[in-house]
């Protein structure tokens, strides 16, 4: 019996565009473009009455904006949801990722492209993402109750390195959110995402934060109370006394979670502290094994609060972290581990700064 088709809405204000998104999207004999839509309010109609799989959405547009329409339809018809916009434009940067907060999955930048050839590999790679997401569970937008606190311990770190991917960027806007200004060790992460986006997050991660949210440069001392992502295109890992090290990415996931965790196993050993995000893949897991060998701190995202629950449950059966902690409770996680006074009841593990 063959599988039922991926059945897509497809969302833009620009009939050439969605002409060439729907096209190339139907090449593809996994996906079956169901409907368009283009504006937000008709976006939201198709939604509740089609009720498609994946629904691919532009965000600037007439009467309704990307944002507000996919939070109606959160509300309405919860869909996976995939923007799909250009980068050229901070505005529209900016807009991506109050659509992330809203509930889209995922982004994906309009083609920039000359020839028919880049055009279709262009739009293979939509499709690539469309059936991706279609594996996602959808999840409608709820309140949790808060998370009892984590149990305290005595450990203590010198840096803390996160990895993420799908459900990623709103997941770590309420971890920093929640963590001081004067926190008092550098956070380095690894949020896969598609080139040309990161500079639209570490902006929109700036507005939500106290602590300064930066792009590393190759040679950087780390600093406390910094976070640090990796320039577009590149592998960020932490070498020799804090210092960052860029290497431009040579296949697979983008940043790399394993590689920037496991070099701050390497360099930090047990002063090393990491967790696993929510995500696709398994990517990060064998890292964060790697700080659990060397004692380090480890935790991955539990099930319940995870878009995707991947990466964090990889790392949870690879033993890298003895259980899964709701995302409410990771902030505090952090900020114990980097306490820098002896807790009750603990012993120190060292002189300071000695892994």
């Amino acid at each position: 019996m063959s599988k039922e088709p991926i059945r897509v809405l497809v969302v833009d204000d620009s009939p050439t565009m969605a002409d060439a998104v729907s096209a190339l999207l139907t090449d593809d004999p996994r996906i079956e473009v169901v409907g368009r839509a283009n504006t937000g309010s008709r976006a939201v109609t198709l939604a509740r009455l089609l009720r498609p799989d994946v629904i691919t959405m532009d965000l600037l547009m007439p009467d309704l904006d990307g944002p507000a329409a996919i939070a109606a339809i959160m509300a309405e018809a919860p869909a996976r949801i995939l923007v799909v916009s250009a980068v050229a434009d901070q505005r529209n940067l900016d807009v991506c990722f109050q659509a992330m907060s809203a509930g889209a999955l995922e982004l994906i930048g309009k083609p920039a492209v000359t020839s028919g050839e880049e055009l279709r590999r262009w739009g293979r790679q939509l499709a690539e993402s469309v059936c991706l997401m279609a594996e996602v569970p959808v999840i409608s937008r709820r309140l949790r109750p808060p998370s009892p606190p984590p149990p305290v311990t005595g450990a203590r770190v010198d840096i803390f390195g996160l990895a993420a991917s799908t459900g990623g960027p709103p997941a770590l806007s309420e971890v920093l959110s929640r963590l001081p200004a004067d926190l008092p060790v550098p956070i380095v992460i690894a949020q896969h995402i598609t080139e040309g986006f990161t500079p639209g997050m570490v902006r929109w991660l700036s507005q939500v934060t106290s602590l300064k949210v930066v792009i590393g440069k190759e040679g950087e001392r780390l600093e406390p109370g910094r976070v640090y992502f990796p320039l577009d295109g590149h592998d960020l890992t932490v070498e020799g006394n804090g210092v960052v090290r860029l290497t431009r990415t040579r296949g697979g996931p983008c940043p790399s979670g394993d590689l920037l965790l496991s070099s701050l196993a390497r360099t930090y050993g047990s002063r090393a502290g990491g967790g696993v995000l929510t995500g696709m893949g398994e990517d990060g897991a064998r890292g964060l094994l790697d700080i659990k060998k060397v004692g380090g701190v480890t935790f991955a995202q539990d099930e319940t609060s995870s878009v995707v629950f991947g990466m964090p449950r990889v790392a949870i059966e690879l033993r890298a972290t003895d259980r899964g902690v709701p995302l409410s409770a990771i902030p505090d996680i952090i900020r114990m581990s980097c306490r820098r006074s002896p807790m009750p009841n603990s012993r120190p593990s060292g002189p300071e700064g000695v892994a």
